[in-house]
């Protein structure tokens, strides 16, 4: 199993789901693209790309001219070679553009544990059929994606009061992830130290946020490991061995 994670910030790896993979015998290849590292030419070789989230957003390209390449990647990856996708946060936005949506500042930033609302049609899909109603995770965004309601490809599966796409797929095998299931113990305290991070969050919560999120976060934390697990499990065997 050889998979491509495209990564923006060192921090924001795939968290619990790459110690699930490093457990499998996975083989990781791990692009920093903040770093100027390049993606592969050749992407048809990895079974599966990961594409995570970061302090940056899809618009600018003039700050980060690697954007372009990222995208034209995703593209190559998703539409063309149609091979399994997870994108979180920004990787879920950098998708919803890449298929023709458009990516927009939120009306009200999502920073915290908040609800996710799945809908209908959760209960046949291969990734969260096996999810509750409802669950509770991790928020850190200010954009979001809109305007993917005349893809006939594109299925809704979760959204949250702010939020419409929480939770997209692209035909069958590609899925847009606009929350984080896949945190650790560690992640929230990591993440603060980002400056663009922690603005948002005491910009949203308040001055001393950090440690009351992080206590959040610690107490619904072997939930999302177990979310995580499920959604690990189901991708190896719906998605990777279609």
């Amino acid at each position: 199993m050889r998979i491509l994670i495209l990564q923006h910030i060192k921090i924001e790896d795939p968290g619990f789901i790459k110690d699930l993979m490093i457990k499998d015998g996975a083989e990781l290849t791990t692009i920093e693209l903040d770093e100027g590292e390049k993606i592969p030419t050749d992407v048809s070789k990895f079974d599966a790309m990961f594409c995570m989230g970061g302090p940056m957003d899809t618009w600018m390209e003039k700050e980060h001219p690697w954007l372009v390449s990222e995208k034209k990647a995703i593209k190559e990856f998703v539409v063309n070679l149609k091979k399994p996708y997870l994108g979180f946060c920004l990787g879920c936005q950098l998708l919803g553009e890449v298929v023709g949506g458009k990516v927009v500042k939120s009306k009200n930033p999502e920073i915290g544990m908040l609800n996710i609302n799945f809908s209908e049609n959760k209960n046949t899909d291969p990734l969260f059929s096996k999810f509750p109603e409802k669950i509770t995770s991790l928020q850190w965004h200010s954009y979001e994606v809109q305007d993917l309601e005349n893809n006939k490809d594109i299925t809704l599966l979760a959204s949250s009061p702010e939020t419409k796409y929480q939770i997209f797929k692209y035909q069958n095998h590609a899925y847009g992830i606009q929350f984080h299931i896949e945190v650790k113990d560690t992640t929230v305290n990591d993440w603060g130290c980002v400056p663009e991070y922690k603005a948002a969050l005491e910009n949203q919560l308040g001055e001393g946020a950090l440690e009351k999120f992080d206590k959040a976060a610690q107490e619904n934390m072997q939930k999302m490991n177990n979310y995580s697990k499920i959604l690990y499990s189901n991708f190896k065997s719906d998605i990777l061995k279609k």
